[in-house]
């Protein structure tokens, strides 16, 4: 009797063990195993913030991305991570098991879309380029440039956001609309400016707008980031002794405002009637003429000290500098003898 107890105490305890192994078989192997059972190519997942753990696992199986919801609640509390996922949307194109999955929930491997705006762009080609790069529509963003209600304080005058919209590498989520774009923009050059001003203040008798407008200015003059607070000493050095600034990419501006540019400057063009002729009007022009970039905003803060008040290109991205006219024509003759433009 006593013999059969313990046979039987035994074979339930074999059993009782086989069946931990098989489930811990399962379990393992349901783990590790990749899977991915969407109907499209990629499927996307929002995990909200506050989600719980059972909330995202329906989620993942509802979206054919993990095929039973145990193995993943499982693994989050057995390595106590369930309180670490990150909320937003995640974008899944093919198999992956459970355990990476919640490794990447994890890490927050959010799916983002990602735009890099350069330097130098105005507001229209700014927008031109988000809308070619399906990031909000020309449609949308036009009406919107032309709200200056985001920058009243900075600008009490501007008539638009014109030299507001900061060259970035930006990452937006696929919901972003074409108001949420334009405002990030906005909010990364309030950022930017902020951090730029707190090395270098702003001087007496200057302030944003007149910073800003400069720096557009030294934006599309410059192509090599040491010469910018060079050409920016220029501008200061003429301005200072009310000489026109005199500055190309001005008169760029101003035709194409008046939807005149075909790539070329011609000698009429130094004499237009524009606010933004910078051959013709002593001061800066009325408001930026592109979008700055932190190095141009930075010249302008802080030129260098130099007595230049002329400039000519050397045709190869950098300039030759000259502190009279008499220098300035033989770096010309030099350099734009067979060429239009002037500096």
């Amino acid at each position: 009797m006593r013999r059969t107890i313990l046979y039987v105490i035994g074979a339930a305890v074999l059993a009782l063990v086989a069946g931990i192994a098989v489930a811990a078989g399962w379990f393992y192997t349901q783990l590790e195993t990749p899977y991915y059972n969407s109907p499209t190519e990629e499927t996307f997942v929002e995990v909200a913030l506050g989600s719980n753990t059972e909330t995202i696992a329906d989620l993942l199986v509802e979206a054919g991305i993990i095929r039973s919801r145990i193995p993943f609640i499982a693994y989050l509390r057995f390595t106590n991570n369930a309180q670490r996922i990150k909320a937003g949307e995640y974008r899944f194109t093919g198999p992956a098991s459970p355990k990476q999955i919640t490794q990447r929930l994890i890490a927050g491997d959010v799916y983002y879309r990602v735009i890099t705006v350069p330097e130098g762009l105005t507001a229209q080609e700014t927008i031109e380029l988000l809308a070619r790069k399906k990031f909000g529509t020309l449609a949308e963003m036009e009406p919107i440039i032309q709200n200056t209600d985001w920058i009243r304080d900075m600008d009490p005058n501007a008539k638009n956001l014109e030299g507001y919209l900061f060259p970035e590498t930006y990452h937006f989520s696929r919901k972003a609309d074409s108001r949420l774009i334009l405002k990030t923009m906005v909010e990364q050059f309030r950022t930017r400016l902020q951090t730029i001003l707190a090395e270098h203040p702003i001087p007496a008798g200057w302030n944003i707008p007149r910073v800003v407008t400069l720096g557009s200015m030294i934006e599309k003059e410059v192509q090599k980031a040491e010469e910018r607070p060079i050409v920016s000493s220029v501008f200061h050095n003429r301005l200072e002794r009310r000489i026109p600034l005199a500055c190309d990419a001005t008169i760029i501006y101003a035709l194409k405002l008046a939807g005149n540019y075909d790539g070329n400057i011609r000698k009429a063009d130094l004499s237009m009637e524009s606010p933004y002729n910078s051959y013709i009007h002593r001061d800066l022009p009325p408001g930026p003429i592109a979008n700055p970039g932190a190095d141009s905003l930075r010249a302008v803060l802080n030129p260098a000290e130099t007595e230049y008040l002329y400039y000519v290109s050397r045709n190869d991205g950098t300039h030759v500098f000259s502190r009279n006219y008499r220098e300035h024509q033989q770096a010309v003759d030099k350099y734009q003898r067979f060429r239009s433009r002037r500096k």
